[in-house]
């Protein structure tokens, strides 16, 4: 359906951009990374590589949406790349400067709009029955 292919694209336009950028630039997101994997107690050796990756996974999954492969699945692994994203790099419950703490909340909430998004883009079944009402209505014992 080409609103949904369209949707799917503005969706994945943010990630497709972002993740060439972490992947062409790393070192800005691997600062923002340590701050909150080291104190999870990430290795230091090891939040590069995790910062690649996810950039990694933003370019492929996003190229996923745009394309309709799998598009639930790349939703899915874009939702779960969101989170420490957002936590990351907008933590704006520990800015003292109003201006600041408001820019990084919109970011913040921004971010987690974009995660209910990807939700749906995940749950949406492109107008087909879903396996858990089809199994309610064919199988015997449901």
């Amino acid at each position: 359906m080409p609103v949904r292919r369209l949707a799917r694209s503005l969706l994945a336009s943010t990630f497709l951009v972002g993740g060439a950028d972490v992947l062409r630039n790393p070192e800005p997101r691997v600062r923002k990374a340590k701050a909150l994997l080291v104190p999870l107690g990430v290795p230091e050796q090891y939040v590069s590589p995790i910062t690649l990756a996810d950039g990694a996974v933003k370019v492929g999954a996003g190229l996923a949406l745009v394309t309709g492969r799998v598009p639930r699945v790349a939703a899915l692994a874009l939702a779960a790349s969101m989170v420490p994203t957002t936590l990351a790099g907008h933590r704006f419950w520990e800015h003292e400067d109003p201006q600041t703490r408001a820019n990084h909340r919109i970011h913040f909430l921004k971010n987690m709009a974009i995660i209910g998004g990807l939700v749906f883009v995940a749950l949406d079944t492109g107008g087909r029955e879903s396996l858990p009402h089809r199994a309610t209505r064919v199988l015997p014992w449901t």
